[in-house]
């Protein structure tokens, strides 16, 4: 069996703000970014690897979420505890640097960490996590 991991989805609530910290400050492309308002479903990814995407969507936009659901995703994105993801990268410094000073939500800065990985953390305008992982 041949998988792969084609498109993760990560919730916004302002498309314009999630546009611009992934195609201006982690420097993805823009791949696709369709509907109007709040209600926009942003695709990104890093350049060079078309295989591998970012689905920036609306987290209320699913019909079968009930409103004590959605309420609780709103909270929860507020916290910054609904979304994250993994990144990696083989300069995590120089990233780290890159990133800091593009006005990035600096959650951790470079750090071993104890399961033997390097990484550092960082929120996105919606509150979702990303952790970049230095690879080795």
């Amino acid at each position: 069996m041949d998988i792969t991991i084609h498109t993760s989805v990560l919730p916004h609530d302002d498309p314009d703000a999630s546009l611009a910290f992934y195609r201006d400050t982690l420097g993805f492309e823009v791949r696709s970014d369709v509907g109007t308002g709040r209600m926009r479903w942003i695709t990104v990814g890093p350049a060079g690897s078309p295989g591998t995407s970012i689905l920036l969507a609306p987290p209320a936009a699913d019909p079968g979420i009930t409103e004590d659901e959605r309420r609780t995703v709103v909270e929860m994105m507020a916290k910054g505890t609904y979304g994250w993801i993994l990144l990696a990268t083989e300069d995590l410094d120089g990233t780290f640097e890159r990133l800091q000073t593009g006005d990035a939500d600096v959650i951790q800065e470079p750090t071993e960490q104890p399961y033997g990985v390097r990484d550092c953390a960082f929120r996105d305008p919606a509150g979702n996590q990303i952790r970049i992982q230095e690879l080795r």
